[in-house]
């Protein structure tokens, strides 16, 4: 499986056999001009969107993708997707509305995508969810979950490998902190923006693969 850091909360997945998928991705220059990262040009067969916010809902993607929205268990071109619905803030929606987190099967590797995360996970969510080997997060805080919030649902959730998402770039003028709070005194393997990851390299314990978006 190949991971490619699009910019943001926006990653292409590609499967061993070329089935590609997009998560969340964002309208270039949305909000303002608070996004700044280059249009995404990577063709898709699917297309996750967590949540109806024009920095994780472009739906200008190449390839004629299949868009999946909301919590439901779906199987598109042999990938199996579980959506689960959480929240955008601490306030049960009241703020931001609700967030769904995607988990894909790929590879015989279970893929999480926690989209805009607003809160810590309950019980029912880290059951919900279920096993993880690689999770993407966001760090950044003020609109998601922060470091300290992040760090304690990694342990929660307990994934092989950890890709931080939504941090503070040159490209992202969100009040948001950069990724340094999240990865200070962690384990962490800097990459360029893409890497290719085998089911039989997991790592035996939790590390962080910090990419340098592409975009």
């Amino acid at each position: 499986m190949k991971i490619k850091f699009l910019g943001h909360a926006a990653f292409l997945i590609e499967s061993g056999n070329g089935v590609r998928i997009i998560t969340d991705p964002y309208k270039p220059g949305c909000f303002d001009g608070g996004i700044k990262y280059e249009p995404i040009t990577e063709e898709a067969d699917i297309v996750t969107i967590s949540h109806e916010h024009d920095d994780h809902n472009c739906i200008d993607i190449q390839g004629k993708p299949t868009f999946v929205r909301g919590a439901a268990k779906k199987d598109i071109k042999g990938i199996e997707i579980t959506g689960t619905d959480v929240f955008h803030d601490e306030s049960g929606g009241s703020e931001r509305g609700t967030n769904t987190i995607f988990k894909m099967t790929i590879d015989g590797m279970n893929i999480v995508h926690l989209g805009d995360l607003g809160h810590p996970l309950s019980d029912e969510d880290v059951k919900a969810i279920g096993a993880v080997d690689i999770l993407f997060i966001p760090v950044g805080g003020y609109f998601t979950i922060d470091a300290t919030v992040a760090g304690e649902t990694v342990n929660k959730l307990g994934p092989k490998i950890v890709i931080p998402m939504h941090f503070k770039t040159d490209k992202c003028g969100f009040p948001i902190a950069a990724v340094d709070d999240y990865i200070m005194n962690k384990d962490v393997k800097k990459f360029d923006d893409a890497i290719e990851i085998r089911k039989e390299d997991l790592p035996d314990k939790t590390i962080i693969y910090l990419l340098t978006p592409v975009k």
